[in-house]
Parts: structure tokens; sequence; C-alpha cells
């Protein structure tokens, strides 16, 4: 089974021994951050820092100037590490140990953007704007995100790539001192917090028969009980038709819907005419469409209709991958599992062996490993030891 860990350029530029190290473990590729957002990093083995802090959403290569000119949405540059092309230098070292590079490109996740440009902004039914959420319905926003994946995805060398946050982002998300946990909310009540009422989709939800300022009154009306009595743990797609009642929870799920597959449909695209031929494009997802984040909700007919396969979250108990895989069984396209192997973060190398036998009984026929910088030195030997025994 090919196997595969996600890399940042800082962690490999600078590190003479960063690309000896990767190819030890046994894997046959690196999914290699191109366009990524703002993160604070460890970084336990490189000879010169410990922690870089990528302040703002940004492109680790030079963008193109005449692509972006004039434009009042374009990619904002990094500046936490040297060198004008540090995805372009990480990419070369990492081919030449022998490693397959794909870029890694994350879309609809951008706090800075949202923070300069409000109104490209999920908005919330109670007025609040996600800055780190740009709505994928809005012309500019969705053009802007095309245009970003194509060149982010195709660079030089690339034989890939894989596609995060390609769909809606919303209400869930990772935020620096984070104080939203006080209320227990389960996927259904996530989802009405996730429904935008910006003026695109406002219009949207008329187009499918809503009206919109009676459904935002029914999403706050439906939320008012969780907000009183400690959360709400509804979940399913049943639960948000009893929460928001049948025929709401249908019209925001067709306009969503309709708008995920249309972006999806031009973010591959863009970047197919962009990448030479053979080049693979694969979407972080999730089976579930409503789903919102960075492995975004799609429907598996549809998306192995267009790109050639998704990564799935494989994470956890049996039952994690038992749910994400199972929709994606007998499909074909590629059915990349990814695997947490940061014991600090959730990730269980120990265990990688037999999770990775498991997933691959249901479907899976390649592995992710998230993340190989982050990991600490004992769970990169524990990854080495389960990858050669997987073979």
């Amino acid at each position: 089974m090919k196997a595969g860990v996600f890399l940042y350029p800082w962690d490999v530029v600078g590190d003479p021994d960063a690309a000896g190290r990767i190819a030890g473990l046994g894997v046959r590729q690196v999914t290699l951050a191109s366009a990524y957002h703002s993160t604070r990093a460890l970084t336990p083995r490189h000879p010169a820092h410990r922690i870089v802090t990528a302040e703002h959403a940004a492109v680790l290569y030079p963008p193109d100037p005449d692509r972006w000119a004039g434009r009042a949405l374009a990619p904002y540059r990094q500046t936490w590490t040297p060198g004008d092309d540090p995805y372009g230098e990480a990419a070369e070292v990492l081919a030449a140990a022998g490693l397959e590079v794909h870029s890694w490109v994350v879309l609809a996740h951008s706090s800075r953007l949202g923070a300069e440009h409000p109104d490209t902004s999920v908005v919330n039914a109670y007025g609040d704007r996600y800055p780190w959420a740009p709505c994928i319905a809005r012309p500019d926003v969705r053009d802007h995100l095309v245009d970003l994946a194509a060149e982010a995805a195709a660079r030089p060398g690339a034989r890939g790539t894989e596609l995060e946050s390609c769909g809606w982002y919303g209400f869930a998300h990772l935020h620096a001192h984070d104080k939203v946990a006080g209320v227990g909310l389960g996927d259904a009540a996530q989802y009405l917090m996730s429904l935008c009422f910006c003026t695109v989709c406002r219009e949207g939800y008329g187009d499918v028969g809503v009206d919109p300022e009676a459904l935002s009154a029914a999403v706050r009306r439906a939320l008012e009980p969780a907000w009183s009595g400690g959360g709400s743990r509804e979940s399913g797609r049943d639960g948000i038709a009893r929460l928001l009642g049948p025929t709401s929870a249908d019209a925001t799920l067709r306009w969503r819907g309709r708008v995920a597959r249309a972006f999806q449909e031009a973010a591959v695209a863009a970047v197919r005419a962009a990448a030479p031929p053979g080049f693979q494009v694969l979407l972080h997802a999730d089976p579930v469409p409503y789903r919102t984040g960075a492995n975004v909700g799609v429907e598996p007919d549809h998306i192995l209709a267009v790109a050639d396969g998704v990564v799935l979250p494989c994470t956890g108990a049996d039952a994690v991958r038992e749910a994400v895989l199972g929709p994606f069984a007998g499909r074909g396209g590629v059915r990349a599992a990814n695997f947490g192997v940061v014991t600090g973060m959730g990730g269980s190398p120990h265990t990688l062996e037999r999770d990775a036998a498991h997933a691959a009984s249901l479907g899976a026929d390649q592995l992710r490993l998230y993340h190989a910088g982050l990991a600490s030195g004992p769970d990169l030997e524990a990854v080495a030891a389960a990858l050669s025994r997987l073979g």
C-alpha cells in the first residue's frame, strides 16, 4: 500500500537531514504544503528553530503577478521561512531523495482574507461573521479560490495535489484561545451554526423556495434550547430536519450542495487545465455531504466522477473508519486513509499497522500520515516499524 506523509516546507528548508529522514520512514510520497492557513508549528528536529509561526494564510511560493494583477482578492505571501520559494526549494530536495512530491493546497480557510475583506465571509443566522470561512457561494470568492487552486496545485515537479477545504467551511474551527466549548453542540446544531446568510446565500435560499428571513429566524428558534439548556446532541440529516423542519432543512441542503459541487468541479477543472497529463487530483473529504471544514462533505458518486479520489480521516476507533470508508466501497478512485501519527495530537502511531490493515479491508488503497514534521522521534520510529511490516 502506497504511503505518504504531510510536511511543511519549513520542515525541510535549512535542514540537510530532513529528506533522508523522511525517505527512511519507508514512504513513497510527500504531500507538501504550497498554500496553507495560519498555524503555530513545532519543528522538533530542525537544526535552526523549534517553533514556526505562520501568521496568516499564505502561499509558500512566489505567486504569478500577471495572474493576480489588479484583483481585490489575491493570495498573501509568506515571510516566516527564508527564501523566495520555500515550497520549490523543499520539493526539489525531497524529489532528489527519491520521494514523489504532491502539493497540499488549503482553499476555503483564511482568517486574513476575512479580516481584510469582511464581505467575503460566511455570516451566521445571528449576523456574526466567520472571518476564517470564505463563502464559496460568492462569485468573487469562488473565482479567487479556483485560481488559487490552479496555481498552488500545479507547482513545478509536482506529481499531483491534495485539495483541503475545497467546499464549505463553517462554525467549527481550531482558533487561538478558543472559548466555545461551554455549550455542547452536536453535528446538526453545528450545521445550523454553519449556514451562511450573506447576501448571495440569502438569494440562493430564495431560489430553492425558502424565505431567507424566515429561515434565519427558524435557525435561531431551533438553537435557543441549546443555549438555555446546555447544548444539543442532535445528529445526522434527520437531526437537522428535527431542528429546522423537513422543508427548510431540505432547501438548505440543496442550495449548499449545489454550490459545493459547482465549486469542486471548477477547482478540479482549473487544476487539470494548469497541470501536465497524469497529474493526480485528490480531495480531503467526508462522505456526509453537509459536513464542513478541512475534510469537506461530499457526495461519493459525484466527487469520484470529478476528482481522482479522496483522502479520508481515519484516526480513531474502527467505527470511524467504517463510517468514512464504507460509502466509497466499490466505487473506484483512490481512497487514501489519513491517520494521525502524532501522539500528542491524538494520533496513534503504535497501532498504525493494525489500523492500516483495517482500513485496507474496508477498501483503502493508500495511506496518508499526519504529520511527519510535527511528530516526535519515538512516533516516527513507530511509523517506520509499522510501514516495514505492512510492506
